[in-house]
C-alpha cells in the first residue's frame, strides 16, 4: 500500500456512520474490500483506522512479545481494548461503534488525518486544538528527524 496523504473534514451521522471522502477512497481503492481495524489511540483522544494488512503486520510484531512478562500482557490488553473490525457498507460508509465515538468524544464534525499508513479519526475541535498547541514543533522535528541520514 502507498502511504496515505491528506486531511479531510467530514461529518458523522447520529448513528456514527461516516462517508469516506472520495480523494481518500481513491487512495485506498485496492484495500477497501479487505476491511479495517479501528482502535483507540495510545497517545491522543482520537481513533486509528488500520487497513487490515497494516494491522496484521503490527500484530505479527506484537506476537513476538513474551506473554510471561506482566508488562507485555498489560500492554497487549490495553492496546487492544475496544478494537473493532470494520467494513465499508453498501453505501460506502464506515460505522464507528458507540464506545469508540465516546472515547474520541466525536460530535458531528470530524477530521480524517492521514498518518503515513493509517488514518486518524478526530473530533474536529479536538484536532484543531491538538495541532494548534505550541509544543515546540521545531524542536520536536529536530529531535525526531534531525539524526536521519539522507539515503537518496
Amino acid at each position: 500500500m502507498n502511504h496515505l496523504i491528506g486531511t479531510y473534514e467530514c461529518k458523522v451521522d447520529t448513528k456514527g456512520r461516516l462517508m469516506l471522502p472520495s480523494a481518500l477512497k481513491k487512495q485506498m481503492m485496492s484495500i477497501l474490500e479487505e476491511g479495517f481495524v479501528l482502535k483507540r489511540s495510545v497517545f491522543q483522544p482520537c481513533l486509528e483506522l488500520y487497513p487490515m494488512k497494516e494491522w496484521e503486520s503490527l500484530m505479527n510484531k506484537m506476537n513476538g512479545l513474551n506473554r510471561f512478562n506482566k508488562k507485555n500482557n498489560d500492554f497487549i490488553r490495553k492496546f487492544s481494548a475496544g478494537v473493532k473490525m470494520l467494513e465499508i457498507d453498501g453505501n460506502g460508509r464506515l460505522l464507528i461503534p458507540k464506545d469508540l465515538v465516546g472515547f474520541a468524544d466525536i460530535k458531528k464534525e470530524i477530521v480524517l488525518s492521514s498518518a503515513i499508513n493509517i488514518i486518524e479519526i478526530w473530533d474536529k475541535n479536538k484536532y484543531e486544538q491538538a495541532i494548534s498547541e505550541d509544543g515546540g514543533f521545531a524542536d520536536l522535528a529536530e529531535t525526531v528527524m534531525g539524526d536521519l541520514q539522507n539515503e537518496d
